[in-house]
């Protein structure tokens, strides 16, 4: 198991002479013919001095070391709560020490195929998007005055976005011609100008219908392909609708400001959480990778790890009276 950066306020343990040789030379190089400064080369001896304490625990030489102890230590960083920005550095300082020693001529004696120059930091964690709770998206979608045309209107958006998992978009380049209420289904021309068809439930069916029997009919002037139409009758712009979705989520009291994507992420993590399969999710969110849909079966499960710990913590409160 790989040990973690030193944290206690004893002082370290000196470097073995080989490596502190070696990284002094190195810090000397920075300093003379790099011409970097003091504050510089400082860091440069912070990052490698660690990474040297961490192979001489290991009793590793510092010149048998490679791409293994290297990601070893990277990934002992990150669970110790190291921030990635400064991994990211410390990665490329480290293969840095290594490129010089070996124009240096410095025999490494690491495995073939282990070379710490071809060592690179930790992919970056992709950040989990954020998304509605099904009662904040019922409130949400309830939020527009749908007694009058612009409220009819936005109603049918946000059961679209919501309904349909659509990317604003879609939804401001769609044509009346495109809806198709009867089977419940919209083509939709995503990324890439591809093509496909997306299914919505009975809710958007019936404030889509209501918007085109009444709401629409008293926006538009003259012929107007355009579904989805401003109060001067032209289409309604992206902008527009991100306008539309945000008023609608502070009339809601909702206190996470809303945009048009976290619809669509919540979308897409409903459906995860209800069980459908990710491969028909990815379909319809129009993901050309199933990779890119997997992520939502982690925001699934994080939610799922937080309703298990809020419960247990009611149960003990409920114990303890």
């Amino acid at each position: 198991m790989a040990s973690t950066p030193r944290r206690s306020a004893e002082p370290p343990a000196p470097l073995p002479r080989a490596s502190r040789e070696a990284l002094e030379r190195y810090l000397g190089h920075l300093e003379q013919v790099r011409r970097r400064s003091e504050h510089t080369v400082r860091n440069y001896r912070h990052d490698l001095e660690g990474f040297l304490r961490f192979l001489a625990e290991r009793e590793t030489p510092f010149d048998e070391a490679g791409r293994t102890d290297g990601r070893s230590y990277l990934f002992a960083l990150r669970n110790a709560s190291v921030a990635e920005g400064s991994v990211k550095r410390i990665a490329t300082t480290i293969r840095g020490f290594y490129a010089w020693l070996d124009n240096e001529g410095v025999a490494l004696k690491n495995q073939p195929g282990d070379s710490m120059l071809r060592l690179r930091f930790p992919r970056q964690t992709k950040r989990l998007p954020k998304f509605l709770s099904t009662t904040e998206a019922a409130d949400l979608l309830e939020a527009p005055d749908v007694s009058t045309p612009a409220g009819q209107r936005d109603r049918a958006i946000l059961e679209l976005l919501y309904g349909a998992g659509l990317r604003v978009s879609e939804v401001a380049d769609l044509d009346v011609r495109d809806l198709d209420l009867a089977n419940r289904q919209v083509r939709v021309t995503g990324k890439g100008d591809k093509t496909r068809i997306c299914l919505y439930g009975e809710p958007a069916r019936d404030a889509l219908r209501r918007y085109l029997d009444d709401g629409r009919a008293q926006l538009v002037k003259g012929a107007q392909a355009a579904l989805f139409v401003n109060r001067a009758g032209g289409r309604l712009t992206q902008r527009s609708i991100q306008e539309i979705v945000r008023k609608s989520g502070v009339q809601a009291a909702l206190r996470t400001p809303v945009h048009p994507h976290m619809l669509r992420h919540s979308f897409a993590t409903h459906l995860i959480e209800g069980n459908a399969d990710l491969r028909i999710v990815q379909h319809l969110l129009g993901h050309s990778s199933p990779d890119t849909t997997q992520i939502y079966t982690s925001v699934a499960h994080r939610r799922q790890a937080g309703l298990v710990t809020d419960a247990l913590a009611r149960a003990r409160t409920v114990e303890r009276r």
